[in-house]
Parts: C-alpha cells; structure tokens; sequence
C-alpha cells in the first residue's frame, strides 16, 4: 500500500513540475533531439550493459564459463528490468542466479557469483560517487549554496562507505546464515529459510572461498565495474550536447556520478519517479544550467529507462521461454528406438512375470505362449530372453 502512496505522490510532483516549467518549453527543447541523437544518447548504457555483463561473468566461476557471453548479457538484462520495476533494486538478483541453471550453473555457485557481483558493483558505485563529489567541489568550490549540497552529499557518501564496509564484514561471516539468525532473534518464523538453512549455509560457504582464493577476481570485478559507471558520463555529455549546452568531461563525470547518488538515494520510491527529475534538476541548474534543460534531461533519462525496460522485458521473456521449454523436456519421456526390439504384448508380459515367480525345473523347458489363438509355440523362453535382453520401447 505504502509504495502506491508514494508512486502516486511522485506521480503529482512530476506534473507541477513540467506545469511549473511548461510543456512548451519542454516540447521545444525536446525537438532538437532527432531520432539519430536518440539512438546515440543509447549507445553508452549499451556499452554500460556490457561491461557490468563482463564484469559478473568474471566472478562465476568455473561451471560459469561456459555460459556463452551474450546469453549472460540476456539473463543480466531480465534480472535488471526486475531491479528497476521493484522497490529496492534487489529483486532481480535472485532470478539471474535461478536462470543459471539452465546451463548447468549449481544454485549456489550462482546465487554466490550474484551476490559477489553486486558488492564489487556497489564498491566501484562508491568510488564513481566519491570521484564525482571530489570534481564538483573542484568545478563549483565549497562556497555558496552548490557547496553546502555537496557537502552534504559528501556526508550522506561517507555513510554509504560505511553501510559497504558493513555489508563486507556480513559477507564474511555469513551473510544469508546472518539474515536467519537475525530472523529466529525477532522471534519470526519463516518457514521457507529454515527449510533452505543448509542450503544457504553452502552459498555462504562457497562466498567466503571466493574471498579468500580469488580476492584478485574480486578486485578485477570492481576495476570492470568502476569502469562501466564512468561510461554513464558519455550518455551525460551527448544529452548536454544535443541539447545545445556546453559540457565538459570533468562536469559531465561528476553530473553523472551525483545522479546515480540521487537515484540511490530515492531507491524506496517505485522507479523513482518524480524525485529522480527534481533531482536531476537541481543539479543542473548548480552546475548553471537552465530549469529547462534539467528537466529535459531528467526526461531523456527516464527515456532511456523505458528503452531498456523494454529490451529486459523481451529478454526476460526469451530466457524465461526457454526455462520452461527445458523444464518440459526433463518431465516428458523420451522415446527411444532399439533395433531388434519385439512390440509390447501385455498378454505375454503377464506370462512372462508369472513365468519370473514360478521358474520351471532345470530339467524341463516352458515354451513361451503366444498371445495369438493357434499361434505355432514360439522357441524356448530361456532363448527368448537371451536374444532380446534389455530391449525396450520407453528409455
């Protein structure tokens, strides 16, 4: 109920924005984006998609190599469509993990590489803000307004830094184990963790090697993400541009890194929805551009969501297709054609399990009966089953 309330407060702040500023002014802005400029302003989340991609596939593991790269591009995308549709950002996280074991990935190799990749994804975050409030502070001073906001966007980092480090420290001593302790100590029962306890136990085991054997991985993974986050300062640079202001790489880093930290810092409203454009409107306007452009900005942006939205949506589709087609074949069984094989005779295969019970006399030989009426006796049923042992119709 909570989250309506406060998509629908978004809803009506979003409105008295573009009222306040005017749709015409927006329109004419927005006009002197063609469908070209629009195809570039996508190409950098491309690139972004990509690298983050990489940057997971770096930390699967050995039974996570043989995923083909751009089928864990597709499964990254569903998952994250997941992630902006939802409240937190985190409910995507658990279907990458379950679309891995479509290809043989275990569950709690992937639930693990999951978990690893978004905490080296979360620390290059941290870096990413940390270096855009460092070159605004450079850009704008720490005087006046501009540098009392970002004093306290510096503020509000430091407790990111440290919310981190916690989560690292969990990790290290059993994150999805804590999480349980933590629920029996509230006094909550819940049934589904308790029946996965040991389950979960094995995921965190197998985080904590991760950490000790492959600390270099986990560095590499960062490195990757840190740069897949500089790559959002490109998509900031062609917005200003074909909008017809002036922007340079430095104000372009620290514009991109603070609107991911203003997007953060929103996470509990649906899609973020009217906070992320007020937002991104004041930031522009303290690194001195127009309402309008800030506006229009925050609109390409959220253009630019409604894309890949789209593109995860078909992915999520494509994957989950295939999921199902898997499953189905694993239930349904296989018919299996055996050279030589005689055709199923449930008459005969009574006799034959009768014949099993009751085994004649070593010096005397059944023949086997033929189901037919006036059939001629078949050859003896020792030489029967010699010939065609193991033969089946159903494998």
């Amino acid at each position: 109920m909570l989250k309506y309330i406060l998509l629908a407060i978004g809803v009506v702040f979003f409105s008295l924005l573009v009222w306040h500023i005017g749709p015409g002014n927006i329109h004419h802005a927005l006009s002197r984006v063609d469908p070209i400029a629009l195809l570039i302003i996508l190409i950098p989340s491309f690139v972004v998609y990509t690298i983050e991609a990489y940057g997971w596939k770096l930390v699967l593991g050995l039974s996570g190599q043989a995923v083909p790269f751009w089928r864990l591009l597709t499964i990254r995308t569903a998952g994250e469509v997941v992630n902006t549709t939802t409240p937190g950002y985190v409910g995507g996280e658990p279907l990458k993990a379950y679309l891995l074991k479509q290809y043989n990935v275990p569950v709690k190799e992937g639930a693990a590489s999951v978990v690893i990749a978004k905490t080296a994804m979360t620390i290059a975050e941290v870096f990413y803000i940390l270096a855009g409030i460092t070159l605004a502070f450079w850009i704008l001073g720490a005087g006046g307004s501009a540098g009392q906001t970002i004093t306290a966007a510096l503020v509000s980092a430091g407790l990111l830094v440290c919310s981190v480090t916690a989560f690292v420290i969990v990790q290290r001593r059993g994150l999805f184990t804590s999480i349980l302790s933590l629920v029996k100590k509230l006094g909550f029962q819940i049934q589904v963790l308790e029946a996965q306890e040991d389950d979960l136990r094995s995921i965190d085991q197998t985080i904590l090697n991760f950490y000790r054997h492959h600390h270099k991985v986990v560095f590499a993974s960062t490195g990757v993400y840190f740069l897949a986050w500089m790559a959002e300062a490109f998509e900031v640079y062609a917005i200003i541009y074909f909008l017809g202001g002036p922007a340079s790489l430095l104000s372009t880093i620290s514009i991109g890194a603070l609107a991911v930290f203003i997007k953060g810092g929103t996470f509990f409203i649906p899609g973020s929805l009217g906070a992320q454009e007020a937002g991104h409107l004041l930031l522009l306007k303290m690194f001195g551009y127009s309402d309008v452009t800030g506006i229009t900005f925050a609109l390409l942006r959220r253009f630019r969501e409604l894309v890949w939205i789209g593109i995860g949506l078909l992915c999520l589709a494509v994957v989950g297709k295939e999921g199902l087609g898997q499953s189905q074949q694993i239930k349904r069984p296989s018919r299996t054609f055996v050279p030589n094989a005689q055709p199923y005779d449930p008459i005969q295969s009574r006799l034959d399990s009768l014949h099993d019970r009751h085994p004649p006399s070593s010096h005397r030989t059944i023949p086997a009966v033929s189901a037919h009426r006036g059939a001629e006796p078949s050859e003896p049923e020792s030489a029967r089953l010699g010939s065609n042992s193991g033969a089946s119709f159903w494998s």
